[in-house]
């Protein structure tokens, strides 16, 4: 994976920047003294424990120093931040803050709207991007660089896709967890030991998971095999399909999107 000669800097780092700078130093894409983070309390967090690294309250300083500033800050503190960041390139993972809102927070910076997840730390982040104006093929590989070190990632040609994929990228790990909980809880009814429950539960959603993750299929294919084969688990799909599972979701989902399009934004 490609190093980054370019210092960067990390506004906010809480679980997600601090996930995001975690994965950089771990797949060596930055170097400890080429991070900057702008933490006001000081340092904090996995990245406190990280010789190298530099930590400041000055977000102004950091804009300085950086060519490269990613931005993880919860949306209402984002929206109320000010640097003058033109030259730069300045990548967002804040939920529900567009462009043009990251051109004016950034001072006319080339700006890169992003999503991750907390699990960049493990490298298994999906984090979709889409491109401002201004931004060149040579911003796009080190914003490939960055997140591929996170995980996965991909250009998206609609903004709007960013919203969605917020939407899918904080819900779905807890909707898989409300499943697993389901599922745990019906094992232990059958009186299954909360701790063999557990485990089995841990592992199946662990396999099924990679299974999804390993290949190019659709899941779809996945699910219309184990129906065609008519055993057991044709019996269960039939009968959640039958209870709306799939329109249940779906309305998870656009709640979800619909909450990113108002997240910190003031009421009125």
């Amino acid at each position: 994976m490609a190093v980054l000669g370019q210092s960067v800097g990390l506004i906010g780092g809480g679980q997600l920047g601090g996930a995001i700078g975690t994965a950089l130093l771990r797949a060596g894409v930055v170097r400890p003294e080429h991070l900057w983070v702008a933490n006001r309390s000081g340092p904090a967090g996995p990245l406190a424990a990280v010789p190298g690294v530099n930590w400041n309250a000055d977000v102004g300083r950091l804009a300085d120093r950086c060519e490269v500033i990613l931005l993880a800050l919860p949306p209402a503190a984002g929206r109320a931040l000010r640097f003058a960041g033109a030259g730069r390139l300045a990548v967002s993972v804040m939920a529900g803050v567009r462009v043009d809102e990251l051109t004016a927070i950034s001072g006319g910076a080339r700006v890169v709207r992003a999503m991750s997840s907390p699990a960049a730390a493990l490298g298994m982040a999906y984090s979709p991007f889409f491109a401002g104006p201004g931004v060149s093929e040579g911003d796009r590989a080190v914003v490939r660089a960055l997140f591929s070190a996170c995980g996965t990632q991909d250009e998206v040609p609609d903004e709007g896709q960013i919203d969605v994929f917020t939407a899918i990228t904080g819900p779905v790990p807890g909707f898989v967890a409300a499943f697993a909980a389901a599922v745990q809880d019906y094992a232990e009814g059958q009186g299954v030991a909360p701790v063999v429950a557990r485990r089995a539960v841990g592992q199946l959603f662990h396999a099924a998971g990679a299974m999804l993750a390993g290949s190019e299929r659709p899941a779809a294919e996945f699910v219309q095999e184990m129906v065609d084969y008519a055993g057991t688990t044709a019996a269960g799909l039939e009968a959640l399909r039958a209870a709306g599972l799939t329109e249940v979701v779906a309305e998870g989902l656009e709640a979800a999107r619909r909450r990113c399009l108002s997240i910190g934004r003031p009421e009125g």
